[in-house]
């Protein structure tokens, strides 16, 4: 079965390559008219997602763009330290 993680979940996906493929372009489509009311621009990542199971080039521009996010992100720079951690004073 083919499946998709976003964190810690899993979201399947249709078995069926065109299904998927049909899915992703929908979502894609559908995140270009995001200002429409019910459509919405968080369809574009999600699409770019669906489609990288089967494109090698959706799935490189996937990847890049957790790398940059990992980089430039709200996290980043910050070591993956516990509340703790910040209370600590200068080293002895």
């Amino acid at each position: 079965m083919t499946h998709v993680r976003l964190g810690r979940r899993r979201i399947p996906l249709p078995r069926s390559r065109p299904v998927r493929m049909g899915a992703g372009v929908a979502l894609i489509l559908g995140g270009v008219l995001g200002f429409l009311p019910i459509l919405g621009f968080w369809m574009l990542p999600l699409g770019v997602i669906v489609l990288s199971v089967d494109s090698p080039v959706m799935r490189r521009l996937r990847r890049r763009s957790e790398v940059w996010w990992g980089r430039k992100g709200p996290l980043a720079g910050k070591a993956r330290a516990g509340p703790a951690d910040d209370r600590a004073g200068p080293p002895a």
